[in-house]
């Protein structure tokens, strides 16, 4: 039966979007849908008070594969943005990543060897605690913690964030999860390692519409809800969504957590000074506060908007009908997530992005493994 396209793209996210965008170029008919009512998934933007809200939270391109930025600088411009967060712990202020500048900070130490004999002061006092109770390796979060970096810094600045970002005490959560800490004995605020960062001047819309250019695309449209009607509009699938939902939850429903917002408009210039603040005691329901125009406005013109927007972000627990956000890494869901991956490689659909793999993606990793599924399926 002849089929209106070669590739329907179920999912108009950062994968869904470069894919289609590569399978046109190489003269592919490609279908895009989204059962939300925008493109972009969770990059997408909205103009509040003539400001780009990141509205599925905030969103800092950063790569150290040259091969990425130039794909994205050559579809659209890139500021310089820098992320550099910074913990709200109480009334005090620390800044992250741990570098001499939160180490000044917590101790009030102003050279490496002084912050670092305070960490190894620390470190050793976990250790010998580990130690006397028969503890060889850290069985948990919070004992791997511990001996990385002390109990001043975990407490103040690792506990209380972790345990709303998982809903779980850190004693419960794996070790792995931090199995290295960035720590820097330098004067240096930049969040990231990567040499490339920033973000689309104008936002993230005008990415992925770029990408998504002269590609057919329907929004508002629910695969499952008509799966044999759209299995029948392409020769090829490409799905982007739950690998969990695609298989009938054949083996089980794969955990999350997502994340509710609090938006709003604020009649105020400039609210915190900064794009993240982290607040990391436990007693404060959320995690941190995003003032969006930092993303993209700078120094003396932050003032130029007589009004900002902040958002505040709530994890929780996900539950049907929630956007689904960050994978469960614990025994249960490692071991279901890779039957389903079995079962995915057995069939002709091609599995992309962080819900159909169930795995975390920064954005260039998803653009980089898009860009070789569609590498390996259109040199056929």
């Amino acid at each position: 039966m002849e089929r209106p396209y070669d590739y329907l793209i179920v999912g108009a996210g950062l994968f869904g979007c470069v894919f289609a965008h590569e399978a046109r170029k190489a003269g592919r008919r490609c279908l895009v849908i989204d059962r939300r009512e925008h493109t972009g998934g969770n990059i997408r933007c909205e103009e509040v008070a003539g400001i780009n809200v990141h509205r599925y939270g905030a969103h800092i391109f950063h790569t150290a594969d040259r091969r990425v930025w130039q794909y994205v600088n050559s579809l659209v411009e890139f500021n310089r943005y820098t992320n550099s967060p910074v913990a709200r712990y109480g009334d005090r202020l620390y800044n992250l990543p741990f570098n001499m500048n939160t180490f000044y900070q917590m101790w009030g130490t102003r050279t490496p060897d002084e912050a670092q004999a305070k960490i190894d002061e620390q470190r050793s006092e976990a250790l010998d605690a580990m130690h006397r109770a028969g503890i060889s390796e850290p069985r948990n979060l919070e004992e791997q913690a511990l001996t990385l970096i002390g109990r001043d810094i975990y407490e103040r600045l690792i506990k209380g964030y972790t345990e709303k970002q998982w809903g779980r005490p850190c004693t419960e959560l794996p070790a792995f999860i931090i199995k290295r800490l960035p720590v820097r004995m330098v004067y240096d605020n930049n969040y990231f390692n990567d040499p490339y960062q920033g973000i689309p001047v104008g936002g993230y819309n005008r990415l992925t519409d770029q990408l998504l250019s002269g590609i057919d695309v329907r929004t508002g449209v629910d695969f499952f809800a008509d799966r044999d009607h759209w299995q029948q509009q392409a020769r090829r699938i490409v799905f982007t969504g739950a690998i969990d939902q695609f298989f009938d939850y054949r083996f089980g429903r794969l955990d999350y957590r997502t994340v509710r917002f609090e938006t709003e408009t604020l009649d105020t210039p400039n609210y915190q000074g900064n794009a993240v603040v982290n607040y990391t005691e436990a007693r404060v329901p959320y995690t941190r506060i995003i003032e969006h125009k930092h993303f993209e406005t700078f120094g003396t013109a932050v003032s130029q908007n007589p009004q900002t927007v902040i958002s505040r972000e709530y994890p929780a627990e996900y539950r049907e009908g929630m956007e689904p956000f960050y994978p469960i890494n614990d025994d249960r869901n490692t071991r279901i997530a890779e039957q389903y991956r079995q079962l995915a490689a057995k069939t002709p659909v091609i599995f992309g992005g962080r819900l159909a793999e169930y795995r975390y993606y920064d954005m260039d990793k998803v653009i980089l493994s898009a860009l070789e599924k569609a590498q390996d399926e259109l040199k056929e």
